[in-house]
């Protein structure tokens, strides 16, 4: 009788201890979970099975998806913040843009363009001459004359103000130099075209006054003409010149 009762204590306590392993086994299964809401019981027979350890991998998984996700997003908006950045870089280039292309011309003579000095001298220049304001202007300054003279002994010696004199209308004098070819066998020069009269005449007045320092009316006048009033004549059309 006393032996029944040891074998019946100690299944017992066998079982006793057997439910209480479950309870633990169980606690680690949830344990397991983590902050899952939906997880399973875990029994002995899942034990053995290897249950435990694949409710363990699905949770390693789970936990890797989210960590993903949430990197994910940090690319996203670190992506988002720099095409912003270069936005506004883009807006700050288009500033420098606006640059102005229209030339402009220099100033060449007395405050004034070479166009504003060709238009000022074809004011003056009337009948055979009209319009070669440019030519007069362009090559002066290139000879280093000053072209408000070289027009005023041009108008003084042909009466261009008005109506060109023979000299010019037939052989392209306009300077009254003299030399050859003749015209018209006088003493006179003939220039094939009337381009290379004016030319003509601007070369021989660098050549044969201003290379000498002969630069003003009252300088040239006693070489140029026997006419003691031909300086104070030339200044004349030159103050015209200059008003027009």
């Amino acid at each position: 009788m006393k032996k029944v009762s040891k074998l019946s204590l100690t299944l017992a306590s066998l079982g006793v201890f057997m439910i209480g392993l479950a309870g633990v086994l169980q606690y680690k299964a949830f344990e397991i979970e983590g902050n899952t809401v939906a997880y399973e019981t875990v029994t002995m027979n899942d034990l053995s099975t290897g249950r435990v350890e694949e409710v363990k991998n699905q949770n390693k998984n789970e936990t890797s998806i989210d960590t993903v996700d949430e990197s994910n997003d940090n690319i996203v908006e670190d992506a988002t913040t720099e095409e912003v950045v270069i936005e506004d870089e883009l807006e700050d280039v288009k500033t420098y843009e606006e640059v102005s292309t229209v030339p402009v011309d220099p100033i060449v003579y007395d405050g004034l363009t070479m166009g504003q000095l060709a238009d000022k001298l074809n004011r003056s220049l009337k009948s055979t001459i009209s319009g070669k304001g440019y030519l007069i202007a362009s090559y002066s300054l290139q000879l280093g004359i000053d072209p408000y003279m070289a027009t005023a002994i041009i108008l003084h010696e042909t009466g261009c103000n008005g109506t060109c004199s023979r000299l010019v209308r037939e052989c392209n004098n306009v300077g009254g130099q003299k030399g050859g070819p003749s015209c018209g066998g006088g003493s006179y020069k003939a220039y094939t075209t009337l381009d290379e009269g004016i030319m003509g005449y601007l070369d021989n007045l660098y050549r044969n006054y201003y290379s000498y320092g002969l630069t003003t009316p009252e300088t040239i006048g006693p070489k140029y003409a026997a006419s003691t009033t031909w300086a104070s004549q030339v200044n004349n059309y030159i103050a015209l010149i200059k008003s027009r």
